[in-house]
């Protein structure tokens, strides 16, 4: 007969203050995203207008509109999200070279930055395998 002991297991406390920062933060950049994309995709006036100041017809902007929104689902997917990560900067990026190349105003060609930004600061708060990768070691 062997003996069962019931000898207390002692855990550390899980700190929930950065992966919720993380998920408030990662929302807006979501939600801004998600915005952008599902106007490119209805053709709504205003992205039509504004990409044709880009250079971008209505059909492109359908095509943009469309890979946002596929690079963003890539993105919410949490088995998925560094490779929409990758994607999503790749996206920001083609932005901001389209703002530099039609001669925006700083602030336009900011913005992708900034969201690019909160989405790859919103996924280091969340995931600790991802900060202890691009964080220093000593």
């Amino acid at each position: 007969m062997q003996a069962v002991t019931d000898a207390p297991t002692h855990t550390a406390p899980v700190p929930t203050a950065r992966p919720r920062a993380g998920r408030i933060i990662g929302a807006l950049a979501i939600l801004f995203l998600l915005f952008d994309g599902a106007i490119k995709v209805l053709q709504l006036a205003p992205a039509v207008e504004g990409s044709a100041q880009l250079g971008y017809s209505a059909s492109q902007t359908l095509g943009i509109g469309l890979l946002a929104l596929a690079c963003l689902l890539v993105y919410v997917i949490p088995r998925t999200s560094v490779l929409g990560a990758i994607l999503l900067t790749g996206y920001l990026g083609g932005a901001v070279a389209a703002h530099l190349r039609a001669g925006s105003p700083p602030f336009p060609v900011l913005f992708p930055i900034i969201i690019g930004a909160l989405l790859w600061g919103a996924l280091v708060l969340r995931d600790a395998r991802l900060r202890a990768l691009l964080t220093p070691r000593q």
